[in-house]
């Protein structure tokens, strides 16, 4: 006999692309996932029930009429089963209440246990029974005696989940130093390693203020432009070195790499700056 997961991915598969996909915005993600309207005429801004990997899931239309360039047959979209009804907004809020209880209980006993966690979000899943709580903490914790005290009270299966300070702050989400909305919560993907340096080989201040995003980790954006950077940055001298300019020999002061220019102080303290095709470095003199 089949199992109810497999009819549902047999349901899900098609075997022609969808000519059409729809963004949609489940509850607590603030980006939006594509998916197959099928013969639905949706409107922006409806409610509508769809399957996702977590099982039945409410969300909001955000974008519609998608136009799918994909023409890879065997890449497979959920689907949006209907438009949400009365039924469906109150299995949602009472999954928002339980969501709610959990979480105000488990902050609670976090300091009554004494344990070094934050509570960071709180998810219920009605299908599974079970609630999914998500901390952040410097180490591990041993939170045997939690999990017992959350199933005794709300009777449920009980998960934890540590996250990091960069998976919260894609959760959570707000705004950066720039003013736009956090890059993680709006559309980046995945988190990829940002380095030190990076900020160096961009002329940036070492001041952790600056470099640092919400999260208190190096800022995403750090890596967007490295790669145009590295390459600028070829044929730069170095500061500290020294160069032959126009107007005699001086030491590098700095390096304006976007306008690929040289700062150089002269042997007569004056200071000028030079695109870097006019300068010549001197080679140092090594003792054997």
């Amino acid at each position: 006999m089949n199992s109810t997961a497999e009819k549902t991915k047999k349901t899900e598969a098609v075997s022609i692309p969808p000519k059409f996909l729809i963004g949609v915005r489940i509850s607590n993600q603030a980006k939006s996932q594509l998916y197959d309207p099928k013969e639905l005429k949706l409107r922006v801004g409806m409610t509508v029930m769809v399957n996702s990997n977590q099982g039945l899931k409410m969300g909001l239309v955000a974008s519609n009429k998608i136009i799918n360039f994909s023409k890879d047959k065997n890449e497979s979209y959920y689907i949006v089963l209907r438009v949400a009804n009365e039924n469906d907004f109150e299995a949602e809020n009472r999954r928002l209440s339980v969501e709610q209880k959990a979480k105000t209980l488990c902050s609670e006993k976090i300091p009554e246990l004494k344990l070094p966690m934050s509570m960071s979000r709180v998810v219920h899943q009605p299908h599974m029974n079970k609630t999914i709580f998500f901390f952040t903490a410097e180490g591990r914790v041993d939170f045997r005696q939690l999990i017992r005290d959350l199933a005794s009270n709300l009777r449920h299966r009980i998960e934890m989940k540590q996250v990091g300070v960069r998976d919260e702050a894609k959760v959570i989400g707000g705004f950066g130093i720039c003013g736009e909305t956090l890059c993680c919560s709006s559309w980046l993907p995945d988190f990829t390693p940002v380095t030190i340096k990076m900020a160096k080989n961009q002329g940036l201040a070492l001041n952790p203020s600056k470099i640092s995003g919400v999260c208190g980790r190096l800022m995403c954006c750090l890596q967007y432009e490295h790669d145009n950077y590295k390459e600028m940055v070829k044929g730069m001298p170095r500061v500290n070195s020294q160069v032959q300019t126009p107007d005699g020999p001086g030491k590098v002061l700095k390096n304006e790499i976007l306008a690929q220019r040289v700062m150089v102080r002269l042997d007569d303290e004056s200071i000028n700056t030079y695109p870097k095709e006019e300068l010549k470095v001197k080679q140092q003199n090594t003792k054997p």
